[in-house]
């Protein structure tokens, strides 16, 4: 058994050197720009706004709180281990084999199935600024087969999903609906990942501070045509104007979407051996480019709710420019601005994305729990060239029988559990010694702070929230009975913490991650945790059938026992 947990122990120069260290600390900021300010902003915000109204802040503020928190611990792992593989890695070195495993099989939902929602939304606004410009893609050639089936059995309004389905082509009995735009640009993308970081950087760069112009040019223009009652509609709970119209538990149902806004700021962790000072570099450009983002998110939220009423982003993928259509603003020049720069914007995120899994795998691949080839680097690029092509692959397949939903909230469902690991294992590392121009995460000595901030927590929430707390065991009711579960098994974990808080006298500031992260997964359906179950269920299998055997640390001590 303890086999399963033997961790490898990473040195200064664990990495051989095999990939081109070229990226500075602005290079790591806008590399995370490019990966958190995306698919968030420009698509899954819109579902965000239908599910929880104008109080979706409130959860843009509770995912950004606990991203910072988690981020702090990345940049204490990134300071330590400055070798590519990101939280894998870390788990390794924390956790031990078995656990690092099941971080690099939840890292392939992070990357590669992201970036087929990512893929999806990329379509949607390339789809929709083509028919702006008068050129019509038809809908069956826009939308992945899944998405068409769903809309017609669920009686949707989406009328081009619905198109889609009745005007498909048939062949036998298989109406042929392909996203064509979706799989283009993912083959485009890993063409330019092999390319090499070099080149990778110079192009997300110049697509970064097009980005950042659209969204400071749509928060410029819509403040003044902002309503402030839009912010308070019509509660579909107590029929009374409220900030949040579906109540607390319609917040929490759009964690997938808020949250899947943030995913990206880990990302960067994976590019620590392409860059120069990964020490410093890493943590600094992580916690500057979360911050930024997380204000804009912010700012850009309130804005699109007042502009329109929320219940109107009911299935709509391209909110930042469908404020502005007929329909709504009618201001047809910022429409077409909007949903140009949107495309620009949604491809970063793809690039980001794509040159993380690849690193992924390569980490795994040296440590044995991956096939030899996996590791193989492009003599001339300088790029893990095997993996970047089966990325490509991953992504592109599923893009043919998925839809977003189920992507959107498979990938962040484990992403999160990463997340757990992640502060939970920095709880796990021995102390070291501070060097001059190194991150280093504070020690706050949790003993006391942490059950205080807890405990004081639910009793305030308690008389804030008197009837969610009176209704708390019923967990029958069909509305909030999930909810309610999850937040007994949360608040039992975190007291269960706060014993071992005052006992090993842990540090405040990974704890307070690891609580975070564990609230957001309160916000999770059954369904979200039968599929991350079975997922991980498949994982454990390739696992025990290749990569227990293969590991180098295995073999290391079958040669020493010889």
């Amino acid at each position: 058994m303890s086999s399963l947990f033997r961790r490898k122990h990473y040195a200064e120069n664990t990495d051989n050197g095999q990939l081109n260290r070229v990226l500075g600390t602005w290079d790591i900021v806008f590399f995370g720009i490019a990966a958190i300010i995306g698919a968030g902003s420009f698509s899954s915000l819109g579902e965000a706004i239908f599910r929880g109204g104008p109080g979706v802040i409130v959860l843009y503020l509770i995912c950004g709180f606990a991203c910072a928190f988690t981020a702090l611990c990345y940049a204490e792992f990134a300071s330590r281990i400055p070798t590519a593989g990101s939280a894998y890695t870390y788990a390794y070195a924390s956790f031990g084999e078995l656990i690092a495993w099941v971080i690099g099989w939840a890292l392939i939902m992070e990357y590669s199935f992201g970036n087929i929602y990512v893929a999806f939304s990329w379509s949607d606004y390339f789809t929709s600024f083509m028919g702006r410009i008068g050129v019509h893609i038809p809908d069956y050639f826009t939308c992945s087969y899944t998405e068409a089936k769903k809309a017609v059995l669920n009686n949707s309004n989406n009328a081009e999903l619905i198109n889609a389905w009745k005007s498909a082509p048939i062949i036998g009995d298989l109406r042929i609906i392909v996203d064509i735009p979706a799989l283009v640009i993912n083959g485009l993308i890993t063409w330019l990942c092999y390319q090499g970081i070099k080149e990778s950087k110079n192009f997300n760069n110049f697509f970064v501070i097009l980005k950042l112009f659209v969204i400071l040019l749509v928060i410029a223009v819509g403040v003044a045509y902002v309503n402030t009652g839009n912010w308070f509609p019509t509660s579909s709970v107590t029929s009374e104007p409220s900030f949040m119209p579906n109540g607390f538990a319609g917040v929490m149902s759009a964690v997938s979407g808020v949250f899947f806004a943030y995913i990206g700021f880990d990302a960067i962790s994976v590019l620590s051996e392409e860059t120069k000072n990964p020490q410093k570099d890493l943590p600094k450009g992580m916690l500057i480019s979360l911050g930024l983002c997380t204000v804009i998110y912010i700012i850009l939220t309130l804005t699109l709710t007042g502009l329109v009423d929320y219940r109107k982003f009911d299935g709509i993928g391209d909110p930042l420019s469908f404020v502005f259509d007929k329909t709504n603003l009618n201001l047809p020049w910022m429409e077409f601005i909007v949903a140009l720069i949107a495309i620009v914007a949604i491809t970063t995120v793809l690039l980001v994305f794509q040159m993380g899994q690849p690193r992924i795998w390569m980490a795994m691949s040296r440590d044995g729990l991956l096939p030899k080839k996996f590791q193989q680097v492009h003599s001339k690029n300088k790029v893990p060239s095997f993996a970047t092509i089966i990325t490509g692959i991953v992504v592109g397949v599923p893009i043919l029988f998925t839809d977003k939903t189920f992507i959107l909230d498979f990938t962040s469902i484990g992403t999160i559990f990463a997340f757990v690991l992640v502060c939970g294992g920095v709880l796990m590392l021995p102390p070291k010694d501070k060097i001059k121009g190194r991150f280093h995460l504070p020690y706050i000595n949790g003993r006391l702070i942490f059950p205080l901030i807890f405990i004081g927590g639910l009793v305030f929430f308690y008389f804030y929230q008197p009837e969610f707390f009176h209704n708390l065991t019923n967990i029958s009711d069909p509305n909030e009975g999930e909810f309610r579960l999850a937040i007994i098994v949360f608040i039992i974990v975190n007291l269960i913490l706060c014993g071992l808080a005052f006992v090993k006298n842990l540090s405040l500031i990974p704890l307070i991650g690891l609580s975070s992260c564990l609230y957001l997964l309160t916000g999770m359906s059954h369904e979200n945790w039968f599929w991350f179950g079975l997922w991980f269920a498949i994982g454990l299998i390739i696992y025990f059938l290749y990569g227990y055997k293969n590991s180098k640390l295995n073999q290391t001590k079958n040669a020493a026992s010889e």
